[in-house]
């Protein structure tokens, strides 16, 4: 697995933004890396005059200044050196042109504790951040740290999910973990009780897919573990990733255009959304 060079943290002041700088930390002194921390904040459209503020600029961007100095304090604590950012605008749009401008690997962001509700739309700047960026994003719960010693890789036989596999199956190699390989069978209910030979044929399409994932894996002197589920595709990958005991489930995203971008509940969105250990988004 390529080693991360420049890593890009969101910070919010939020507790689950804050270990994600921890998580940054780890990575950034394992691997030498270089840490930039962005904190945005929107844009006044308004006159501030109008109410009686002098300083506009003081106004506008002093939150973000004291985010940023409170997470130079976690990084000295920490005993790595950040860069930081400060931008105004829509968070995402920030995001993803600073990771692009900068040349970032990869993108970091917090998940918080979140209702059923918030899984399931899992949260728009992160959402919007997958859709639109080309790098890497790694989303961690607040409670949760990354390691590599099981890696759980969802797997569709797409190009996208091509690229997961093959992440996770160097990722294994290199921190000398286990691997364990999933293709969910998107059947419900209705599909199993009136058309079970296709379901049947799925399945069997799935079991030779996962073959040539083993194959690969062994190429690479990594014993892969395969899983066929049924059911609706996030719920399946996030009980196997808690029943397996996945320290990290590694997945592609379908590119996206236009508008679809910016809708919510695919199943990335909604693995996220669910899953209490880190997922790692593979462009």
């Amino acid at each position: 697995m390529a080693k991360y060079r420049k890593i890009l943290v969101a910070y919010d002041g939020s507790d689950s933004a804050k270990n994600a700088l921890a998580v940054a930390a780890d990575l950034a002194k394992k691997d030498n890396s270089w840490v930039k921390v962005l904190a945005v904040v929107p844009v006044y459209d308004g006159d501030l005059d109008l109410v009686g503020i002098s300083n506009i600029k003081e106004t506008i961007e002093g939150p973000g200044q004291k985010l940023l100095a409170e997470a130079k304090k976690q990084a000295d604590e920490l005993s790595v050196h950040v860069l930081a950012n400060l931008e105004q605008g829509e968070p995402f749009e920030r995001i993803v042109h600073v990771a692009d401008e900068e040349n970032c690997d990869l993108v970091i962001m917090g998940r918080s504790g979140l209702s059923h509700l918030e899984r399931e739309l899992m949260g728009g700047v992160t959402a919007r951040v997958i859709g639109h960026t080309t790098k890497h994003v790694l989303v961690v719960p607040e409670e949760a740290r990354l390691d590599w010693h099981k890696i759980l890789v969802a797997a569709d036989g797409s190009a996208n999910s091509e690229s997961a596999v093959e992440h996770a199956v160097s990722a294994a190699a290199e921190f000398e973990g286990k691997l364990a390989v999933v293709t969910v069978v998107d059947a419900n209910d209705e599909m199993l009780a009136m058309a079970p030979e296709h379901v049947k044929k799925l399945v069997d399409k799935a079991h030779e897919y996962l073959q040539g994932v083993v194959e690969k894996a062994e190429k690479k002197g990594i014993a892969a573990e395969t899983f066929i589920r049924e059911g609706e595709p996030h719920d399946q990958i996030t009980k196997l990733a808690d029943e397996i005991g996945a320290s990290v489930i590694v997945m592609g995203t379908h590119g996206r255009k236009g508008l679809k971008r910016l809708l919510m509940g695919s199943v990335t969105e909604r693995t996220i959304g669910y899953a209490n250990c880190p997922v790692m988004i593979i462009h």
